[in-house]
């Protein structure tokens, strides 16, 4: 019976010492590859899954890659079939830290913070920093990105007889509210 009570109150005590998390499974990435004078190549997702703890700084985020949707139907296609490879590399992941985060300090006012962390696309991994706009809204957390990833630096290979239609320079945008 004493080891029953005990063991509750550990259970009980490290409980309360959890640390919250804030969340949203409809984040928004939108990226683009255009290249002037020809085609938009663009998608957007919204589905995107992030996570924040709030009291560490600490922050993740998961993309399906199915979940990218183009305007015209055959870019998708392509997009899953031959650069992404879904099928073998069906997500991208982010994690990191928010340097110098400490949400009593967030105000309605968007601060700009540095976020250091390792993404993860393609079957290639890569450190990443990145700027991002981080505010309150509510009870919620706002956090809004826009930073550029090298296709070349995740082994997405793009055929020589669309070079010139595709960048390689891919300029992403996150728009996230955690709660």
């Amino acid at each position: 019976m004493k080891t029953k009570l005990v063991s509750l109150l550990i259970v009980i005590s490290l409980s309360s010492f959890a640390q919250t998390k804030m969340i949203t499974k409809t984040g928004k990435i939108t990226f683009e590859a255009s290249v002037p004078a020809f085609e938009e190549v663009k998608a957007k997702n919204e589905s995107v899954t992030v996570v924040l703890n709030p009291a560490t700084g600490d922050i993740a985020s998961l993309a399906l890659m199915k979940g990218f949707r183009f305007k015209v139907a055959l870019m998708e296609e392509h997009f899953n079939e031959n650069y992404a490879e879904s099928d073998t590399y069906p997500k991208a992941t982010f994690k990191g830290k928010i340097e110098n985060f400490d949400v009593s300090k967030l105000t309605e006012t968007a601060k700009t913070y540095t976020i250091k962390g390792r993404m993860e696309m393609h079957g290639k991994t890569k450190d990443l920093t990145i700027t991002a706009s981080i505010k309150k809204s509510g009870d919620a957390i706002d956090i809004d990105s826009d930073f550029t990833l090298n296709t070349d630096d995740y082994g997405i290979e793009i055929p020589s007889v669309i070079s010139k239609k595709v960048s390689k320079k891919v300029a992403v945008k996150l728009d996230a509210t955690v709660k």
